[in-house]
């Protein structure tokens, strides 16, 4: 292992396995919304545990859950440990007993006209904990109720100097975009307000940043003097069976395209902020949102995998993409000319999660010299740890010589010290301590629905494609004259 390797972050935003974070003074109280539901077993209990096995909680708090179903507080208990059992972390692994002592459930419902017995609850945590506390609102419901729940809020007296966390997608159009956030602009303040793309949560993806940011040869290289190709790819092995319902009602471009790979894109092509800090980086991020061109449909693929409504609760004449992938176009005087390649899909080649920056080849840079050399990458797995693969062109050992391409990779868990966190617990940690910047802003927001839109109105039909492949042949298409860098 090298000395890079081996040397210690000094990132103060990383979570420290180490260390505990210091203790806070002022109590917390956590109100999880929909908090028997599959995200809140899947992803944010075990991001509670986590953090707590970790030390990283305030000294005081408790975490509301809140549903339609009435289970008393040890029920809710257990639902959590079965959840972590089956999730992880396994609640042998962290003080578990002090951990449920701190849940407590809430239900009936919260709407409007009905809050169910949170506020009762609510009455019961201050009598122990007292008024001065934070407030946390986690609403991990189905968009569709985050509009009744944001007045209820409000009808509640709830709003005023809390925070609220709200799960993707924020809107699902522009015009329902602008219904959502008016509301929620009339409840709360700007600051108040975590909108959640636990994509940009990633450690690779936050890698993207740092890497660009602190290696002077990587950030003289970031632009279209270089670059030819940003590719961002999210591949799935998988069908859709368990959320068919969902997913037949969204589709590959609406769950990932405008949300996911839009804010990686943004991430991507990003001017350097003023420095590092939680408003510079989503400012920054916006900004790039701001400077997408308006999609033209066609410039879009969307396909659908052969026996897809074969699937229990498909119909059987669905339209609906599972794959979809688009060549994006951002203006401004650093990308001018450079395509961003978006693409997502189910039942594809192999689980691949990557960023990948396609340089241009020595022609293209002007030079004559080693022309049928392949294009270096730089390229950025989400998966797992997350690596970064630098792909290079070296002449080949030997008397004939020639050219050949090798890769260095790094592993971003391969450093000693702390470990890579969830993306749950960086989201969870940051609503904790006030920083956004892993959070989606609500400038950005806008323009990616609104580059959408001449698309959502001229929607291209739909291709099938044979599990097991990258999709149609359309969608390499649209790599050319390149190709992708995953094929």
């Amino acid at each position: 292992m090298t000395s890079a390797q081996t040397a210690q972050s000094t990132d103060p935003t990383e979570t420290n396995q180490t260390e505990t974070k210091p203790t806070e003074t002022k109590p917390t109280v956590f109100v999880m919304y929909g908090a028997t539901g599959d995200l809140s077993r899947r992803l944010v209990s075990p991001a509670f545990f986590e953090l707590a096995r970790l030390g990283r909680l305030p000294q005081q708090w408790r975490l509301i859950g809140s549903g339609r179903g009435d289970k008393s507080h040890e029920e809710f208990r257990h639902f959590i440990k079965e959840a972590l059992e089956e999730f992880g972390p396994q609640p042998s692994e962290g003080p578990w007993d002090e951990f449920a002592a701190n849940l407590l459930f809430a239900g009936g419902g919260f709407f409007s006209d009905d809050p169910g017995s949170l506020l009762d609850v609510l009455d019961e945590v201050k009598a122990e904990l007292g008024d001065d506390l934070d407030l946390v609102h986690y609403l991990a419901i189905p968009p569709g109720a985050f509009l009744e729940t944001t007045k209820a809020l409000d009808n509640h007296g709830l709003a005023q100097g809390s925070r609220v966390v709200y799960e993707k997608p924020y809107g699902v159009s522009l015009a329902s975009f602008e219904e959502l956030d008016a509301e929620v602009q009339r409840v709360f303040d700007e600051s108040q307000v975590f909108r959640i793309d636990h994509f940009l949560a990633f450690e690779a993806q936050q890698d993207v940043i740092h890497a660009r940011f602190a290696n002077p040869w990587l950030a003289a290289i970031w632009n279209r003097e270089f670059v030819a190709q940003v590719q961002v790819d999210i591949a799935e092995t998988l069908d859709v069976a368990q959320r068919a319902s969902f997913y037949d009602a969204t589709g590959a471009f609406l769950d990932m395209i405008v949300t996911h790979l839009f804010q990686m894109a943004a991430t991507v092509a990003m001017e350097p902020p003023a420095d590092l800090g939680p408003g510079a980086l989503q400012t920054a991020r916006d900004a790039a949102l701001q400077d997408f061109r308006e999609l033209d449909p066609a410039e879009v693929v969307l396909g659908q995998f052969d026996g897809y409504t074969a699937i229990d609760g498909v119909p059987d004449d669905s339209k609906t993409d599972t794959l979809a992938a688009c060549r994006v176009w951002i203006d401004n005087d650093r990308w001018r000319g450079v395509p961003f390649l978006l693409r997502s899909g189910k039942k594809m080649t192999a689980d691949e999660q990557r960023v990948t920056l396609v340089l241009k080849s020595p022609r293209e840079s002007g030079e004559d010299l080693h022309t049928d050399a392949e294009p270096a990458t730089i390229s950025f797995s989400l998966l797992q740890g997350g690596a970064l693969d630098i792909a290079t062109t070296v002449r080949k050992p030997g008397v004939a010589g020639g050219l050949v391409q090798g890769t260095a990779t790094l592993k971003l868990d391969s450093f000693e010290g702390p470990k890579p966190a969830a993306p749950y617990s960086h989201l969870i940690e940051h609503v904790l301590t006030g920083d956004r910047s892993l959070f989606t802003g609500v400038d950005g927001l806008r323009a990616a629905w609104t580059c959408i839109e001449r698309f959502s109105q001229n929607r291209p039909a739909i291709e099938s494609y044979a599990p097991g492949t990258w999709g149609p042949a359309s969608a390499d298409a649209l790599a050319e004259p390149g190709t992708w860098f995953l094929r």
